[in-house]
C-alpha cells in the first residue's frame, strides 16, 4: 500500500516536470520583437515599453530587429518585414519602415499641439511571407517641454571692439528626438546669428559660438537655444558682455589727447602718443 503511494507521488511528480518543460520550451519559442531603439527591449506580443521623452513637434525613431523565433522554436533571420504605428492620437503622423530594412527604422512626429503627459502608441512588427502572423506593442511616451539642459560658460566676458569672444554651450538631450537645436543671441547691435546644431537623444555635447559687438559698452546678452521643431521646447541663458577699447584702439585715444589714467602716467603717454603718430604714418 505505501509503495502504490509513493509510485503515484512519483507519476505526479513526472507530470509536473513534464508539463514545466512543455511550457518552458513553449515559452522559449514565443516570437518576439528586438527593439534596439530608442531603449532595448526584447517584446512578446501585447507588451509595453517605455520609450522616454519627446517634445511637442518633435520627431522620433523606434528601431527594431528583423529576426525572430517561430511558435515551433524555429530561428527565422528575416521575419518582419516592416514596422508601423497605427491609431495614433490626432495631429500625429508617422512613417513605417521600408520594407526589408535592417534594422527597421519606423518614424513617429508628435502633434505640435499635443498636450503634456504620457501617451501610448501602437507599435506593429508585420510579417508577409513567414507565416507567423503579426506583433503588436505598447509604445509608451511623455510628451514635455523638458527635453534638454542647457549649460553655457563663462557667465560673463569681455572683449575689445570688433573681437569675438566665445560662448560655450553644452546642451544635453535628455529626450529621444534627433531634431536639430537652433542657438541665438539677443541684445547686440552688431551680432544677431543664429546657429543650427545637432545633439542627438542621450547625449551631452559642446558647442562654440562666438560674439562680438562694434560699440563699446557692456551689454546683457540673452542667449536662447531651442528645438528647430518647436518654440515651446527652449532654455535661455544671461550674460554680461563687456565691449572695451582695445589696446591699439587705446593708442589711438591717447594720440588724440584722451587721458586715461592719473597724471603719473603722463611720461607713458607721450610715449604712447609717439607709437600713435608713427602708426598713423605708416597707415595713411
Amino acid at each position: 500500500m505505501l509503495y502504490m503511494q509513493y509510485r503515484n507521488i512519483g507519476v505526479r511528480l513526472t507530470f509536473l516536470l513534464f508539463a514545466f518543460s512543455v511550457l518552458a520550451v513553449a515559452a522559449g519559442a514565443s516570437t518576439y520583437l528586438n527593439v534596439v531603439g530608442p531603449v532595448q527591449a526584447t517584446l512578446i506580443n501585447n507588451q509595453t515599453v517605455y520609450l522616454g521623452k519627446v517634445g511637442p513637434g518633435e520627431s522620433f525613431y523606434v528601431l527594431a530587429n528583423p529576426n525572430t523565433t517561430s511558435p515551433n522554436g524555429n530561428y527565422i533571420n528575416i521575419a518582419w518585414d516592416t514596422l508601423k504605428a497605427s491609431g495614433l492620437p490626432a495631429g500625429w503622423s508617422s512613417q513605417a519602415s521600408p520594407l526589408y530594412e535592417n534594422p527597421m527604422k519606423m518614424k513617429i512626429t508628435v502633434s505640435p499641439n499635443a498636450p503634456y503627459g504620457r501617451y501610448n502608441l501602437s507599435i506593429e512588427a508585420v510579417n508577409v511571407y513567414s507565416g507567423i502572423g503579426n506583433l503588436t506593442f505598447v509604445g509608451q511616451v511623455n510628451v514635455s517641454p523638458n527635453v534638454f539642459a542647457l549649460r553655457v560658460s563663462p557667465g560673463s566676458l569681455s572683449a575689445g571692439i570688433g573681437q569675438p569672444s566665445n560662448l560655450y554651450i553644452s546642451i544635453n538631450n535628455t529626450g529621444i528626438s534627433d531634431d536639430p537645436f537652433i542657438i541665438s543671441a539677443q541684445g547686440l547691435p552688431a551680432w544677431n546669428l543664429s546657429e543650427e546644431v545637432i545633439s542627438l537623444h542621450s547625449t551631452n555635447n559642446r558647442f562654440t559660438y562666438p560674439v562680438f559687438a562694434d560699440q563699446p559698452g557692456v551689454y546683457p546678452l540673452n542667449l536662447t537655444v531651442y528645438s528647430a521643431s518647436s518654440p515651446l521646447i527652449n532654455e535661455s541663458y544671461h550674460i554680461n558682455f563687456i565691449v572695451k577699447e582695445s589696446l591699439l584702439n587705446d593708442y589711438k585715444a591717447v594720440g588724440s589727447g584722451i587721458s586715461l589714467s592719473p597724471v603719473v602716467f603722463e611720461p607713458a603717454y607721450a610715449f604712447m602718443s609717439f607709437l600713435a603718430y608713427v602708426y598713423g604714418l605708416a597707415f595713411h
